[in-house]
């Protein structure tokens, strides 16, 4: 794990060194930031940071001012950490696509139990270009797709959407998000054509369709029950 590198931002010094001194003990690499904009500058100049620890109430520019500069051009892992619980502000953070989200206070233990999680999860895809996840193998070079070691045909938009839910796996993904990320910016169709894709790839992945969870009123989200 030495070579995974997490980003600490908090404005609390105490939070930080306590954080830091749990995820040393795993041997990741920590940097630190004490408010948003350093946060940024930081992220911008090091391309080596494999999670971030974002927290929401900062000075300068919040946790959800940075996490939306972040996905404008990056998926790096981001886990949020805040003293609200409210729903409504995990539904933001699952919106901006925030990977997990923990309130204050929390057990350090726990929360380097959930980094690594996500960073095994984030981690599958090799130098040849496969992802696997469950029983479904995304070989991307080839564009190909096997499920349980058999090939299964799909369409070029059925491809790019399973990569796209294999890729963002555990995050709530509004049909908003969906269509602006495989279908592009430029589309000006009809969200429906989501759902209907989706009904399709659920038919050609049988068994293993319900890896995909409808979110009623919002989207989809992307999860393997194991």
């Amino acid at each position: 794990m030495s070579d995974l590198k997490i980003l600490v931002v908090d404005d609390e010094s105490r939070m930080r060194k306590l954080v830091r001194d749990f995820l040393v003990k795993k041997d990741y690499m920590v940097v630190e930031a004490e408010d948003g904009e350093q946060a940024l500058e930081i992220f911008f100049k090091d391309n080596s940071i494999s999670l971030i620890l974002l927290d929401v109430m900062m000075p300068k520019l919040d946790g959800w001012d940075v996490c939306r500069e972040i996905r404008k051009v990056s998926k790096v892992p981001i886990i949020m950490l805040t003293a609200k619980s409210e729903e409504q502000d995990e539904l933001l953070g699952f919106e901006l696509g925030v990977d997990e989200y923990i309130s204050k206070p929390f057990s350090p233990k726990i929360l380097v139990a959930r980094v690594d999680a996500i960073l095994r999860r984030t981690n599958k895809i090799g130098s040849d270009g496969i992802i696997t996840v469950g029983n479904i193998e995304i070989n991307k070079l080839a564009h190909q797709v096997k499920v349980k070691g058999k090939t299964v045909e799909l369409s070029f938009k059925e491809f790019e959407l399973l990569v796209y839910f294999v890729e963002n796996q555990g995050i709530a993904l509004s049909r908003e998000n969906i269509l602006n990320a495989v279908w592009n910016y430029d589309y000006f169709g009809d969200a429906r054509t989501i759902d209907t894709h989706v009904k399709k790839l659920r038919a050609k992945l049988s068994s293993d369709a319900d890896c995909i969870k409808t979110i009623w009123g919002y989207g989809y989200k992307f999860e393997v029950d194991r």
